[in-house]
């Protein structure tokens, strides 16, 4: 199961989890809702799911990785207690609350959400001296003495044995008590997740060439050869830091990442490329409006690998306009509702003015506490929080500029507020015009290098797997992507009654 269905099925789990009966009681028993445990190659996203599922179910997450911790931190420290016993007093062994439950209390006080993920990951890679401990905790859902609380679902994941050696396998009592899901290397789905967080387009470029690459563990005469979805997004942020500071990104930083020496001089290699097309075919330019000739003939003579480098180009300077378009409208959004607020309190205030600073700066703790709040719950985000700490920036950008200039007297301060807003908005309109454009000259480019060809289905399909090109279009449309997008899919449901037709004839054949 690719990782895309694992968090469907997660959250799927977790929401049947949860569900209540008429008494108000869970409709599945907490003794038959049986531990997740995922099983599959590691670095291909299983941890970073775990948030998103939590933050779409709207409950809290605690994570930890078990092989970080000993015997001790996971079931508590013993003590002794005296007990009584048929009038016999006898000294009994106790443990202090595990590290890893006084965690979930914590987070419950912390969010004031009582009902959780708790995540414990490299179950299956811990010390001899833990091992009955994750049992015990897989089977009884306890550690030590102290049972997970009622509300929190436990999801737990591993490595299968021929990625590590130090892999337990689980015996069938501990199998027979879990929810067993295998975890599938899958690119595609991954490249919906690229685009989502903004993976470096060379990267994204790169592995539609050789997706065979993507994912690669292996052991040789040198050692081992790691490869894995988590090494190519932390090269990903690296290469992007690094080009903003224009540092180098070659062979011996890529191999530092993806640690396997074919793959990172492959990719190395690439990546001049890569470069080398945006020079040469003045990918900037294009987006501009400015299609020279030469450029159009080229790409028309072009490889197949170059086009698709090409067009990945064009998607990725989109994607990055269309994702600052994204955040700045957040932002106003965000701001607006805000401004809606202030007003009326101003409204209120003493017309000296003397109240205004307080009122603003009362307003940037409101939403910082508000914003610590939701972001311990996981309920934000990045770019949410991005977006209200940019709000919380711009407000006190405000009460600087009306101390400075004297102009805390209600109604003025208000009027300087709406003007600096006006600009946000303007700038806001700018940037969806720029998006706007970009995308209508990036058609004009293709359309005039190839028409309606391959090329152009590949430009439209990754338009649509693109979550930040997607949303651009449906909010602001665009009549090139409709009529090519239409077109794509009256030949995909051609393609499929076609199939259908020659299914029916086999069948016909053998009866």
């Amino acid at each position: 199961m690719n990782i895309k269905k694992v968090k469907e099925e997660i959250r799927h789990t977790v929401q049947a989890y949860l569900t209540r009966d008429k008494l108000g009681d869970y409709a599945i028993p907490v003794v038959r809702q049986r531990p997740i445990l995922l099983i599959g190659p590691p670095g291909i996203g299983k941890t970073a799911i775990m948030s998103q599922v939590a933050r779409e179910c709207g409950i809290a997450l605690v994570s930890y990785t078990i092989t970080h911790h000993t015997r001790q931190s996971a079931i508590g420290l013993p003590f002794i207690e005296k007990r009584s016993y048929k009038g016999n007093e006898v000294s009994i062994t106790k443990y202090t609350m595990s590290e890893i439950v006084a965690s979930i209390y914590d987070k419950i006080e912390a969010s004031d959400i009582d009902e959780g993920i708790l995540f414990i990951d490299e179950i299956n890679c811990v010390s001899e001296t833990l091992a009955p401990t994750m049992l015990q905790f897989l089977q009884g859902k306890t550690f030590g003495n102290h049972k997970i609380p009622e509300g929190w679902v436990i999801v737990a994941a591993g490595n299968p044995p021929e990625y590590n050696q130090s892999v337990r396998e689980f015996d069938i009592v501990t199998l027979d008590r879990v929810k067993k899901i295998n975890v599938d290397v899958d690119y595609p789905v991954w490249k919906e997740y690229a685009y989502e967080v903004g993976i470096h387009g060379a990267i994204i470029s790169y592995l539609d060439i050789k997706k065979e690459n993507f994912y690669d563990i292996e052991t040789t005469v040198d050692g081992k050869e790691i490869v894995t979805a988590r090494g190519w997004e932390d090269l990903s942020r690296l290469m992007t830091v690094y080009e903003k500071l224009d540092y180098p990104v070659d062979e011996s930083v890529i191999l530092q990442y993806i640690q396997s020496r074919r793959i990172a001089k492959d990719f190395a290699n690439y990546l001049d490329l890569y470069k080398k097309y945006q020079t040469d075919y003045n990918v900037d330019a294009v987006l501009a409006g400015r299609i020279s000739e030469a450029g159009v003939d080229r790409i028309k003579e072009a490889s197949f690998d170059e086009k698709l480098s090409v067009i990945n180009l064009l998607i990725s300077k989109l994607t990055s306009v269309f994702s600052d378009a994204y955040a700045k409208d957040m932002y106003v959004h965000d701001l607006f509702d805000v401004l809606k607020e202030l007003k009326v309190v101003l409204a209120k205030a003493p017309k000296t003015g003397s109240e205004t600073a307080h009122i603003l700066n009362d307003k940037i703790l409101q939403i910082e506490d508000d914003l610590a709040l939701n972001a311990e719950r996981g309920l934000y985000e990045d770019v949410q929080i991005q977006s209200r700490k940019r709000v919380t920036m711009a407000l006190e950008g405000y009460r600087q500029s009306l101390i400075k200039n004297d102009m805390l007297e209600p109604d003025k301060a208000f009027e300087y507020i709406r003007g600096s807003f006006a600009e946000d908005t303007a700038e806001r309109k700018k940037l969806i015009e720029r998006g706007m454009a970009n995308l209508e000259n990036a058609f004009t480019f293709l359309e005039t290098a190839f028409g309606e060809s391959q090329e152009m289905v590949i430009f439209i399909t990754e338009l649509n797997a693109n979550k930040y090109c997607a949303r651009f279009i449906r909010d602001n449309g665009s009549a090139k992507y409709d009529r090519y997008n239409q077109a794509l899919l009256f030949n995909q449901k051609k393609e499929e009654l076609l199939r259908d037709i020659d299914e029916v004839s086999d069948l016909a054949d053998l009866l």
